[in-house]
């Protein structure tokens, strides 16, 4: 008995040590420096080691043309010099105590965005977003529905033909419901492919055949650009995806087009109440640019004409995932006709993701004169670049319902990968 007690105050004595050494101040400091770090060229980092024993040593091994390591005044810096990979090592009385590997990744800069866009996205076939009765002699009836087909499932083609918009289904149907032989669909329905029989009904007031589905081969809306690159003239905008407004499902694209837009006002957010840009096509609907993606992280394209300029012209670096930081920075968007401004925003909190993923970023609004015309964030905001330390960190994408201050973001490096920008020094140049 006595010996199983002192077993016990034993471990409880230990679990108190690990416990106190864990939290001890030089064991902070060592925690706190990474086992992995992902710098751009020109990029610098610094760690707080005061309490880090005197004789602690940094040697940088494989690469050092690569680094470039000082510890002095009770604080550890590391520079990122050239593309590469390497390994610094932390010493104590010259025995390894913590290993990081480093790697350098070629400086990447892009313009960062704020305008204000008009969206207009065609789908590939036709979308089914409903269903609709059709009277007949023998009563009200959906062929659509009783074919099996779900709101939502894209029809691609009909008897063989490829289906590209609403206007190619008028003569199937026709056609079906004179020789009263059932129409063969191929749908596309979650990315799988099947297929169905329908037959054309009779609407008994005009005599026209019906399918019973509401459907629709195009959507438009507005948002805002976050970046493009100079060079290539790829862009990414809205940080979301597109989504049918009645099936909620997102939107196939087959392509799309971008276009110049003015904001003509804004209804105010309130809690429960998220408000709006509203908002036009700019007058001739002049496409400035074309629509390949439409994925969770936004839309991606090419610019085929130039922007209107916003606050910055020139490029600007890019932040990673790991390298965006609570506190004040800056959302470019446009709030009145077509002139980006820039307004303060404060990056509540950061998910230092590894993966892609959304909602990396809670963004809240802290400019008064914003929230004096807006509330905060709202709806056309999407898409809006966020900048902090001079750096492109993310992008503004959804607004919080009951506090319309604050909403989420997107981090830059997920956008950045989506469309197909080499973000990592990957692609080798030709020689």
């Amino acid at each position: 008995m006595k010996k199983e007690m002192a077993r016990t105050i034993a471990g409880v004595l230990l679990l108190g040590i690990i416990a106190a050494i864990g939290l001890s101040k030089p064991m902070k400091e060592y925690w706190q420096i990474p086992k992995q770090l992902v710098l751009f060229e020109g990029d610098a980092v610094k760690w707080n080691t005061a309490s880090l024993p005197a004789q602690a040593a940094v040697n940088v091994q494989n690469a050092p043309e690569t680094l470039e390591v000082e510890q002095k005044n009770g604080s550890l810096a590391v520079k990122a010099k050239r593309r590469g990979q390497g390994t610094m090592v932390l010493e104590v009385a010259g025995m390894p105590i913590k290993q990081v590997d480093v790697k350098v990744l070629p400086t990447l800069k892009v313009i960062p965005g704020g305008q204000s866009i008009g969206v207009k996205l065609n789908t590939v076939g036709v979308l089914v977003v409903g269903y609709h009765l059709v009277e007949t002699d023998h009563g009200k009836q959906s062929p659509g529905e009783a074919a099996g087909i779900q709101v939502g499932d894209i029809i691609t083609g009909i008897n063989g033909q490829k289906i590209e918009n609403m206007s190619d289904l008028s003569p199937f149907i026709e056609e079906a419901g004179k020789t009263g032989k059932p129409l063969h669909l191929q749908i596309l329905r979650d990315q799988h492919a099947m297929t169905a029989k329908l037959v054309p009904l009779k609407d008994k007031h005009d005599g026209v055949y019906r399918i019973g589905l509401y459907i629709r081969d195009s959507a438009a809306g507005i948002g805002t650009m976050t970046f493009y690159d100079p060079k290539s003239k790829t862009y990414g905008a809205l940080g979301h995806v597109i989504s049918d407004m009645d099936t909620k499902k997102p939107i196939v694209v087959q392509n799309g087009q971008i276009m110049r837009s003015t904001v003509t006002s804004i209804e105010k957010g309130t809690s429960g109440n998220p408000g709006e840009k509203l908002a036009r096509f700019a007058d001739g609907e002049e496409v400035i640019g074309t629509i390949t993606v439409n994925s969770p992280f936004g839309i991606f394209g090419k610019l085929t004409k130039p922007l209107p300029d916003g606050p910055i012209t020139k490029p600007i670096p890019v932040a990673l995932a790991s390298q965006v930081k609570e506190g004040p920075a800056k959302m470019l968007t446009v709030v009145e006709n077509d002139k980006v401004e820039q307004f303060d925003v404060e990056i509540v909190s950061t998910i230092p993701q590894k993966f892609p993923a959304t909602k990396g970023l809670v963004i809240r609004v802290t400019d008064p004169r914003l929230l004096k015309k807006t509330g905060g964030i709202v709806q056309g905001m999407s898409g809006s670049p966020i900048i902090q330390d001079g750096k492109l960190v993310g992008a503004v994408t959804h607004v919080f319902v009951n506090d319309p201050t604050s909403g989420y973001g997107v981090h830059i490096e997920w956008m950045l990968q989506q469309a197909g920008i080499d973000l990592y020094g990957n692609q080798k140049k030709a020689s």
